[in-house]
């Protein structure tokens, strides 16, 4: 159905296209135009075509009156028309084909000589029921008893023994056309007022077109042919009295038509450019621009190309590939333009992005000639960046997983070499980019990133990971305090020294060098039943990092909540041994390395981000109660 449907649509569409086609005829043309109405109406036909069954010829009068607005008098059967258009005495110009007439003549009681209708161009005769104004006939102007005479013709004379030999039969079809007459002003008063305007008086009627009925001002078509006038506009009488007798009524309605009005002429719009054109005013405009440096030219010059919405990335892809092949200086003043394009609000960060992407992607074909075009799109890319016209996060997102790897380390470089390392390092760490999503599957780890990063020049982005690395074997080298504090201080930025993430790494390598002094090895029956020996050590190698821990832990409340994690995450790599977290609860309690309130603050804590929280509750469970009470209890001693 639906195809169906289609295939009509484009069969009217083509219907439409053909019946406003002025070179069809127009006959052609209105079947056209009938059909497509005819569709639009539910395929109702007009009422023309629902009023079926013949009419009767008064019907058809009354229908010419009212749609008309011109009367036809009723014919007499006493009246032969074959005897008027077939007769000897006619002569040739006044014969009529009635083949060519067809059934308009029985139709409309049309009189000899008579065959096309008023109206310009017509040429009448005498014979015309439209009356025409040179020539008059008595039998037909409604003024048959008080016709002036009018001077006889040759055909006039020759008509004279007819219409003797006819005259009882003239008379009486006179008297019936009175009393028809008199009839239709009888009828008349009961008509309704839309039936009373058909019929029109002397007084109303002209043949003379109105002065507005020509299309084109006062030239006339050449195809119209001029009708002499043969009453000369001294002898024409007002419009507003009834004409003298003898003169033929002037058909046509008193008032002026409308005037046609020349309708003005449609300014065509200037349609848009394609886009080759676009594209070809971009390069234009970015060339001119990079040999003159004249910004306000060339943004001037982006204003007046209008370019549509959709369009912006692939002028921002033109400036950037106009630019590839350029100097460093000339890539930069292009950048330069982007970012005021931006300034100006032409283009988005959006625009940018799509754009450095569709130019990544021709990348494999621009890299025969520009082996470098990588590190130049970096370029690009990193002075968005500094510009803000994008941020971190929406670099990366598009290079997730080693999407065109190693682009997004290559922009990393160019905005260190741009601006400088802490920068970019804050920046970075704001952005909470996941480093190892950036690299491809396969080196999605933290060795492989660090050692990625580091052939990069990166490492300095991820400083923990060094000191991850790094702290456990210098602990083992010298395990002084001292020794590690001096390292730790050399090594790590003191903006480092009140991070969560430190604070995780420092305990976590404590706890790691403890675990292998013991000498125990992970799932040892010794892990849960030390010795009284190993306790010792543990507690003693402890309290020896004590000054390290109270350094970077001392009233950080939620540093310290995080060593207690590190704590938690260790017991649960090591299947929690039994005892043990509670051992260490004891301890760094005792030692004075974590407060009463941090242990408390650990237990309310609901994070879900490091593992074993279930099992390390259950085994402290009970001193975390006991040390509730006694916070309780020494709280009420020092109200007392």
């Amino acid at each position: 159905t639906f195809v169906f449907f289609s295939l009509m649509d484009q069969y009217f569409g083509r219907m439409r296209s053909l019946m406003n086609n002025k070179d069809l005829p127009a006959r052609i043309r209105f079947l056209l135009q009938d059909t497509v109405e005819l569709r639009e109406n539910n395929w109702v036909p007009r009422k023309a075509f629902i009023d079926n069954g013949p009419k009767t010829i008064n019907q058809i009068r009354q229908d010419a009156v009212k749609d008309l607005g011109v009367f036809i008098p009723p014919m007499n059967q006493g009246m032969r028309m074959d005897f008027f258009l077939e007769g000897p005495f006619m002569p040739n110009r006044m014969k009529l084909d009635r083949e060519t007439l067809g059934g308009l003549a029985d139709m409309f009681g049309q009189m000899p000589g008579s065959g096309i209708g008023t109206g310009p161009g017509v040429i009448q005769d005498r014979f015309s029921p439209t009356l025409g104004r040179h020539r008059t006939n008595p039998l037909f102007n409604g003024h048959s008893g008080h016709m002036a005479s009018q001077p006889q013709s040759q055909f006039d004379l020759g008509m004279k023994p007819f219409i003797k030999s006819n005259q009882g039969q003239n008379q009486h079809f006179h008297n019936q056309n009175q009393n028809h007459s008199n009839q239709q002003q009888a009828q008349s008063k009961d008509m309704p007022p839309r039936f009373k305007k058909g019929q029109l008086n002397a007084d109303e009627i002209s043949l003379r077109p109105a002065q507005s009925f020509l299309m084109n001002k006062n030239q006339v078509p050449k195809l119209q042919p001029q009708i002499p006038t043969m009453i000369p506009p001294s002898a024409q009488p007002p419009r507003t009295q009834t004409p003298p007798l003898g003169q033929p009524p002037q058909l046509g309605l008193k008032t002026n038509p409308p005037l046609i009005q020349e309708k003005p002429q449609k300014t065509t719009k200037k349609p848009a450019p394609s886009k080759e054109e676009l594209l070809k005013m971009t390069e234009n405009i970015v060339t001119e621009y990079l040999n003159s440096k004249n910004m306000e030219q060339a943004v001037s010059g982006v204003k007046e190309m209008k370019a549509p919405k959709h369009f912006l990335p692939e002028m921002l892809s033109k400036i950037i590939l106009c630019s590839l092949e350029r100097t460093d200086e000339d890539r930069e003043q292009a950048s330069t333009l982007i970012h005021t394009l931006r300034t100006e609000g032409f283009i988005t960060g959006e625009n940018f992005m799509q754009a450095l992407l569709n130019v990544l992607d021709q990348c494999p074909k621009i890299e025969v000639d520009i082996p470098l075009v990588k590190s130049y799109l970096a370029q690009f890319a990193a002075r968005a960046v500094i510009a803000e016209l994008v941020s971190v996060a929406e670099l990366a997102h598009p290079l997730e997983n080693g999407n065109h790897f190693p682009l997004f380390l290559l922009c990393l470089q160019q905005a260190s070499k741009l601006k400088d390392r802490e920068w970019l390092t804050d920046l970075f760490q704001q952005s909470k980019v996941n480093m190892q999503k950036m690299l491809p599957e396969i080196d999605q780890n933290k060795d492989r990133m660090l050692e990625i990063l580091e052939g990069k020049g990166l490492n300095f982005l991820f400083p923990l990971l060094k000191l991850e690395k790094e702290l456990l074997k210098q602990i083992k080298a010298d395990p002084s305090p001292q020794a590690i504090y001096k390292w730790i201080k050399d090594n790590i930025s003191p903006k480092l020294h009140t991070d969560k993430g430190f604070i995780n790494i420092l305990v976590t390598s404590f706890l790691q060098y403890i675990f292998a002094e013991l000498g125990v090895n992970e799932g040892d029956e010794q892990l849960a039943s030390p010795s009284k020996e190993q306790l010792d050590q543990e507690k003693q190698l402890l309290l020896s990092f004590k000054p390290v821990l109270q350094k970077f832990l001392h009233d950080h409340t939620d540093l310290q909540v995080s060593a207690l994690y590190a704590l938690q995450v260790h017991c649960n790599a090591n299947a929690f041994p039994k005892g043990m977290l509670l051992r260490y609860f004891v301890n760094l309690y005792d030692m004075e390395i974590i407060e009463e309130e941090c242990f408390l603050a650990w237990k309310e804590d609901i994070s879900q981000e490091f593992p074993g929280k279930g099992k390390a509750l259950f085994q402290v469970n009970q001193w975390l109660t006991w040390l509730e009470t006694a916070e309780e209890e020494e709280s009420e001693e020092e109200a007392d």
